[in-house]
């Protein structure tokens, strides 16, 4: 069932199918993407092969490059530790999110709805919306950046152009999501690619690699790591791809007794971590490059994108290094418009309850993207766009703690759960979790206004 033809089974009983369940308020209603729901078939133990391919989409876009680019180049390794425990974060949560959209049949918009008042649901509403925005408007600079790069397509019409890509979402969506998977695939083994060759060619060293995985007080109490540190921590967990994943999980036909949900929350775990893993090392290797060329040469002042791709080549001695990058760049770009878009969706109908035809949607959340660039670019133009990139992620780390815990919170009630219901061991881990990273943003907060030594 990926053909087009998917929409018109999936809508004659999906809301049947998803009767009442105790401890949520209302009935489950309109399934998360519709036109998708239920729609791949898939025997048990090969459960979400598609999806993590996805789930990795969304860790590897420019906004990770931006941050990574520059804590490499100013800070050597020692970030590479808030990238490893960031990736560990985001393992946890992206288990709780899929298990909130197999168990419950909601996905996190759809619950935040059902759980909370309607002026509480609109602010959460609000929160993730500037996130995605956040998000997109790092997408779209950077595949704007990598066209420049690459063709000498100006900045603003780069970043105008990369409007159509929102066509290529909607083509594939209608074609099936094993098309997307192709389509994802190449993506990522061209940018995995690309940045293992720029590892061999920047030849880092293993010592300071191993010891930049040790977490050191500094970041902390240095404001700008901490600055960087957050900006790292917000590319990496991203909040509005907690609500992707408790909806694309549902894409899945999997067995609905508590046995197949059991199986699926399972192997969709497993998929979900190998995919963050390989997230983990590309988002790892732009930071070691970036250490390896301009740390260790005294470059500490590389944070635009464009200053680092024209400096590699010559500095490495190796003329495709440059290229190589720009092409990375661009299909990391051009990767995350998946989730950016298919996020848009599932936010705007979970919240707001509002059902428009798929390319209508798509359309709406793409140009909330597109507007903020275009304006963004043309007040700032290249040189603001590294301050710009990593202001973003800042600003995803500051809406986390939005989603993160009332996923923590849906998830470790057992009256919403039931016998799913988190351990307390993981109900310790998550709201450690949700704890440290309200904690550091709060940090953040108190030293950009001022409030600490």
């Amino acid at each position: 069932m990926d053909g087009p033809n998917r929409e018109s089974v999936t809508a004659s009983g999906a809301e049947a199918a998803r009767g009442e369940s105790p401890g949520w308020r209302h009935s489950g209603g309109q399934p998360s993407l519709t036109e998708v729901f239920r729609s791949v078939n898939v025997p048990g133990s090969q459960a979400g092969i598609w999806r993590k391919y996805l789930v990795a989409v969304g860790y590897m876009d420019p906004g990770n490059w931006a941050t990574s680019l520059a804590g490499g180049s100013a800070f050597g390794y020692t970030l590479l530790s808030v990238i490893m425990l960031s990736n560990l974060m985001a393992i946890l949560l992206q288990a709780l999110a899929l298990k909130l959209g197999v168990v419950a049949e909601r996905d996190l918009a759809q619950a935040c709805r059902d759980h909370y008042s309607r002026p509480a649901s609109f602010v959460l509403w609000v929160a993730c919306e500037i996130a995605i925005a956040a998000c997109d408007l790092a997408e779209v600079i950077g595949s704007a950046i990598a066209l420049n790069l690459l063709f000498g397509i100006p900045l603003l019409a780069g970043v105008c152009l990369t409007a159509l890509d929102v066509l290529a979402v909607i083509y594939l969506q209608h074609k099936g999501f094993r098309l997307i998977e192709a389509f994802v695939v190449v993506l990522i083994t061209t940018i995995a690619l690309c940045f293992l060759l720029e590892m061999i060619f920047s030849h880092p060293e293993t010592l300071g690699m191993l010891g930049g995985f040790v977490p050191r007080p500094e970041i902390v109490t240095n404001r700008q790591m901490l600055f960087v540190a957050i900006g790292i921590l917000g590319a990496t967990v991203m909040p509005h791809n907690l609500y992707l994943h408790s909806a694309i999980v549902q894409t899945r036909n999997y067995d609905r007794t508590p046995a197949g949900k059991r199986e699926a929350i399972r192997y969709a775990t497993l998929d979900s971590t190998v995919a963050l893993m390989g997230a983990l090392f590309i988002n790892g290797a732009i930071l070691v490059v970036a250490a390896a060329v301009f740390h260790r040469a005294g470059r500490t002042d590389v944070a635009e994108i464009q200053d680092a791709y024209k400096l590699l080549s010559p500095m490495l001695g190796v003329g495709l290094a440059s290229t190589l990058f720009a092409v990375a760049l661009l299909a990391s770009g051009q990767n995350s418009t998946l989730t950016g878009t298919l996020a848009g969706q599932i936010v705007m109908e979970g919240f707001l309850n509002i059902r428009l035809r798929p390319w209508l949607r798509r359309l709406i959340t793409r140009l909330i993207a597109i507007v903020p660039a275009v304006i963004a670019t043309a007040l700032y133009g290249e040189s603001g766009t590294a301050k710009l990139l990593i202001w973003s992620q800042v600003i995803l780390s500051l809406q986390l703690s939005f989603a993160v815990i009332p996923l923590v919170m849906f998830t470790g009630s057992r009256a919403k759960m039931g016998e799913f219901v988190n351990p307390r061991w993981l109900n310790v881990l998550a709201w450690t979790t949700a704890l440290v990273i309200l904690v550091l943003n709060l940090k953040l907060l108190a030293d950009f206004f001022g409030l600490t030594q």
